[in-house]
């Protein structure tokens, strides 16, 4: 496999271990990029732009991040906070009333980025051509009960997230909502290959690749191989119709094409954000930090902001993934469920393959996309192989990260 880009002296091991997702982990088509001190020193592709075809991946191929969307989107109330035109501690009815109804008077705004709103499943899901148009998500979880005590327990909303954040972010700034707002204040002013809501002329331009799943690596010849089989409990929540787990991941029902241009033209916060490795590692650069490259300072986060994003706000057993998660506002932090670069690292992954997160202490930014999604929904073993080569550039580079305890 021929791996193209470039890497700063010191980050071979992110190219050594880039190729080696391509050789031992079946890696059809992927690009990484790695941000340090606002400054790229790793941009990486290879393979083909569709998971199924033959045409080779080049510089600028985006693709679907499914719920690495999340950690794009959530910038968005955390950013509206900065500004003064959002308080995370009021309730979400007071910037929506009819919210309120089914027991939801109590949901707070930070309940619905920290995953504790009660609300992560739809008694009555979607179609996909429902969950396409704007107004019917926000529709369905306004009608929605909540399954818990909102603010006392918290459970991974895997497609609510969505409608909730997109219909907030709506009523705070008359009518704009998440995919525009990205566009306008995010996406334009950094130059970023990101989007939520792929563009009419994006799409002809065929800037996206087609995604697909691929199976389950065999193992070596000596038996080893990544962890990719679940814990017992987890495979039988999502084999329960009645779970948790599988109700919230079916509030979509059936799943749209992820190819579809429809789907990938619409703004779903929770699960089609379309992006390059370059785009989204940027993104998360300018979370903690100037950017190379940008005529005005546009660092997104001042360093309050940046804190209230990674502090910990909910930690434990998560009622939907079945596992320890933790979450800050709206984003993922170092765990079990997603390992990341150090303890004070943040971000977000893509079910099935995609992450992109930043460490502010290492001044680490990091973006990777696939067209190849696998069963894992937090911790893919090609991501985590790339984070393990980041942590050991580092250490050659004279700033030891100590790999975080699991």
């Amino acid at each position: 496999m021929d791996v193209h880009g470039t890497v700063a002296e010191g980050f071979e091991p992110v190219r050594d271990a880039f190729a080696g997702n391509f050789a031992a982990l079946g890696d059809r088509g992927a690009a990484v990029a790695v941000y340090r001190d606002g400054r790229k020193v790793v941009d990486l592709w290879g393979g083909t732009r569709d998971v199924d075809g033959t045409e080779p991946w080049r510089r600028g191929t985006a693709q679907v991040v499914r719920s690495a969307t999340k950690g794009v989107a959530a910038a968005v109330p955390l950013l509206l906070h900065q500004r003064g035109e959002l308080d995370l501690d009021a309730p979400v009815g007071e910037y929506w009333p009819e919210f309120k109804a089914h027991g939801k008077e109590r949901v707070l705004v930070r309940h619905v980025l920290n995953h504790r709103a009660g609300l992560p499943v739809l008694d009555d899901p979607l179609t996909p051509e429902d969950a396409l148009d704007p107004l019917r998500g926000p529709r369905a979880v306004t009608a929605q009960a909540p399954v818990w005590e909102p603010g006392t327990d918290h459970g991974y909303h895997a497609l609510t997230y969505g409608w909730l954040l997109d219909e907030l972010v709506r009523r705070v700034t008359g009518g704009r909502g998440a995919g525009e707002w990205i566009a306008d204040e995010i996406a334009r002013p950094l130059d970023l290959d990101l989007w939520l809501g792929l563009p009419a002329a994006e799409e002809a331009a065929g800037r996206a690749g087609r995604v697909g799943r691929l199976e389950d690596p065999a193992p070596g010849p000596s038996g080893n191989g990544p962890r990719l089989r679940p814990k017992r409990a987890v495979t039988e929540a999502y084999a329960d119709p009645g779970s948790l787990t599988r109700r919230a991941f079916a509030a979509i029902t059936p799943f749209p094409d992820q190819n579809d241009p429809a789907y990938r033209a619409a703004a779903l916060p929770a699960t089609n954000g379309v992006a390059t490795a370059d785009g989204l590692a940027r993104f998360y650069a300018a979370l903690i930090g100037d950017v190379d490259g940008v005529t005005r300072r546009v660092r997104l986060f001042d360093p309050a902001t940046m804190e209230r994003a990674r502090a910990e706000e909910s930690a434990g057993p998560d009622r939907v993934l079945v596992v320890g998660t933790r979450f800050g506002l709206g984003y993922m932090l170092h765990g079990s469920a997603s390992p990341l670069l150090s303890p004070g690292s943040f971000g977000h992954p893509g079910r099935g393959g995609a992450l992109g997160f930043a460490d502010p202490e290492a001044g680490v930014a990091f973006g990777y996309v696939t067209n190849g999604f696998r069963k894992t929904v937090t911790a893919d073993p090609r991501a985590q192989a790339l984070v393990r080569a980041v942590r050991e550039s580092l250490r050659r580079t004279g700033t030891d990260v100590d790999a975080p305890q699991t």
